[in-house]
């Protein structure tokens, strides 16, 4: 509980000396010194200035079930079963899983840090401490596996669609789960699902967003990022975006339960940042280049080559775009 007090009363973004917060916490200055080397091994910056203590530039917004549920509509907060904010946990998707085998009917897992967050194909997702939003929804399907295709780019819509209520309108989608803006990653998604081919399936929508990335963490990204600080000219509260997004999904979810992704198809056709242009795929060893068509009802990339479309479903292919 130290660490959690010590954020409390650093959130302000003042200058507190290390006595201040060792009186007020119940322990000793070296006490403190140790906390704050943990909030920067966490990727906190702090800043320590002799003569006047210890600051957090910017201050901090903690995850807060009242601010959350202040900023969400009533008709959703009453469908919503569980929302479990974590200040660190292994994976917010594992705690999602865990609550549907329990029989859960759905849910909102958080935390500040995720020690093993993951993005698509088992890559590592960056993210210190109360930095971003990193969070799982789960949810049941009853129509089976098959039904769910296209359902992490109606994800995507939902998450386009939460952000431009912020004023981020320039938001764009990467086939099949990134968030790009001028070709920056702002955000992606994780789907897992599980379940009866044909009957009720358990899915977990795992999303990790950029919205304030101290710049040593950006710059240990292996690729181009965006962060929502950047791209609107301030820090949005953490707990109305996240607020947002979830009523977005909720209506989302349910257009997509009921007519399946083809009635967001052409939302997403809108925003496909590689809409028109060269793109080159991977998969594995194999690399195929052509012209971005867009997409097909079920949500298959069609790609054009030498005249010919063809259809190419997700699983482990990449896109990169060749201008």
């Amino acid at each position: 509980m130290t660490m959690d007090g010590l954020l409390r009363l650093m959130a302000d973004g003042a200058f507190h000396s290390g006595r201040e917060l060792g009186e007020v916490l119940g322990i000793s200055r070296s006490a403190v010194w140790k906390q704050i080397q943990r909030l920067q091994a966490l990727g906190i910056e702090v800043y320590s200035v002799k003569g006047r203590g210890y600051r957090i530039p910017h201050g901090l917004e903690l995850l807060d079930r009242d601010l959350f549920h202040d900023h969400l509509p009533d008709a959703v907060a009453a469908r919503l079963a569980l929302v479990e904010f974590a200040r660190e946990v292994d994976s917010t998707n594992r705690m999602a899983l865990e609550a549907l085998r329990r029989g859960a009917a759905n849910g909102l897992f958080a935390a500040e840090y995720q020690n093993q967050g993951r993005g698509r194909r088992g890559r590592g997702w960056v993210s210190p401490y109360a930095a971003n939003l990193c969070f799982s929804l789960a949810w049941r399907f009853s129509a089976g596996v098959a039904a769910l295709e296209g359902l992490s780019l109606s994800v995507g819509v939902a998450l386009r669609n939460a952000l431009a209520r912020f004023g981020a309108d320039q938001v764009r989608l990467k086939w099949p789960n990134d968030l790009l803006v001028e070709g920056r990653k702002l955000g992606g998604i994780l789907i897992e699902i599980s379940g009866d081919a044909a009957g009720e399936c358990e899915v977990v929508i795992g999303i990790g967003l950029n919205v304030a990335l101290p710049e040593a963490q950006a710059d240990a990204i292996d690729q181009p990022c965006i962060d929502l600080a950047e791209l609107l000219g301030e820090r949005p509260s953490r707990n109305q975006l996240l607020a947002v997004i979830v009523e977005e999904l909720f209506a989302t979810l349910d257009r997509f339960e009921q007519h399946g992704f083809v009635a967001l198809r052409e939302q997403w056709q809108l925003a496909n940042a590689h809409r028109d242009t060269p793109v080159r795929l991977m998969a594995g060893n194999a690399e195929i280049s052509g012209i971005c068509r867009g997409v097909d009802a079920s949500g298959a990339l069609l790609l054009e080559n030498e005249g010919r479309i063809e259809a190419y479903h997700g699983g482990e292919i990449s896109v990169r775009s060749l201008e």
